[in-house]
């Protein structure tokens, strides 16, 4: 006897990972749709009239946000604007590959679409980066080169917000990492729907309840545009062993996922931790709550063949790269070889 849909009573063809309910295809669109819809309107994501960057990078969690914010957009009259932003980091064989996704769905989707470069921004790609540095550690240099490219090309572009395809399991993920790291400062802001409010472009992350496998499924059934390939250089990366951990405890209780996010929510923080003062780096004028930021510590090591200087205690690093630029032609604008202008946007 044929399953049939929970809500239509059609024939069902899913069972959703997130409830157990049975469901028929166009069923499971409206359900997603609509869950999606209600964490943008729940916590009032978008203002109308703003322009909203979508950070795309061409897998299946960007290219499902820009499809659905597309829809609603249109569907609930949102009154936003969007567009595509992508950065390249340099990763020849995987960032240049899903980035002709990236310009395929931009000719889908009909969104603008500005890609933005660590080679343009900091003088590295990350293939570089790599030979200098090798495997271990890379995955930090990318990380914090990825996030202030995305606020320098959102800059660029004039736009009021960037939106990031992060899911359940990503968000889950980061609770669990945070507390085997014992980083209370971040453990407090990690499940937070909207960040960068305290001085940088706000980030929302409309796909915080949406978990990876309906992503996966949602994508599958539309047809959707996707690279799936992982990063090559991040076999070893931390994250990789908290997502099998992840995966193992959701085998056994499927509410896993959205447990661990509903206690990071509400779990308290000793009053007493002291929080970092947000600032702005001395050199090249981003968010910092450092003398200088992240990016111009780790550039000043690559810079001066030192590429472990970034990834040492703190305040020695910092008094190292306070003492001297060290990078080439940079004059007052850090240590990228580029010049004040072309990198503070």
């Amino acid at each position: 006897m044929p399953i049939v849909c929970k809500n239509c009573e059609g024939k069902a063809i899913l069972k959703r990972p997130k409830t157990g309910d049975a469901l028929c295809k166009e069923c499971f669109y409206l359900k997603f749709e609509t869950e999606v819809h209600e964490t943008i309107t729940r916590n009032e994501l978008f203002t109308k009239g703003d322009t909203v960057a979508i950070g795309a990078s061409g897998g299946k969690d960007s290219t499902v946000l820009a499809y659905v914010l597309k829809t609603l957009n249109e569907r609930y009259n949102y009154g936003i604007h969007l567009l595509l932003l992508s950065v390249d980091e340099g990763i020849t064989g995987y960032r240049d590959d899903s980035l002709e996704t990236v310009k395929r769905n931009q000719i889908q989707y009909d969104m603008p679409l500005k890609i933005v470069s660590y080679e343009e921004l900091y003088g590295w790609s990350m293939d570089a980066i790599v030979k200098q540095i090798g495997l271990k550690n890379n995955c930090t240099f990318c990380g914090v080169f990825r996030r202030q490219a995305f606020d320098r090309g959102a800059m660029l572009l004039k736009v009021d917000k960037i939106v990031t395809g992060h899911n359940a399991d990503d968000i889950a993920e980061t609770v669990i990492m945070n507390i085997l790291r014992g980083d209370i400062a971040r453990l407090r802001r990690c499940t937070a729907i909207v960040t960068g409010s305290e001085g940088a472009l706000p980030r929302c992350k409309p796909l915080k309840y949406t978990y990876e496998k309906e992503i996966v499924m949602y994508a599958y059934f539309k047809k959707l545009d996707y690279f799936s390939t992982e990063c090559i250089y991040s076999p070893n990366a931390y994250r990789g062993h908290a997502r099998t951990y992840l995966k193992d405890l959701e085998k056994i209780r499927p509410s896993t996922i959205i447990d661990i996010i509903h206690s990071g929510e509400s779990l308290s923080v000793k009053k007493d931790v002291k929080m970092p003062v947000q600032g702005t780096c001395s050199r090249c004028g981003y968010i910092s709550s450092q003398h200088l930021c992240k990016a111009c510590v780790l550039l000043e090591g690559l810079n001066k063949g030192l590429p472990r200087l970034g990834i040492g205690k703190t305040d020695k690093v910092q008094r190292q790269a306070k003492s001297s630029c060290g990078g080439s032609g940079c004059g007052d604008g850090g240590c990228s070889g580029k010049s004040k202008e072309s990198l503070d946007f």
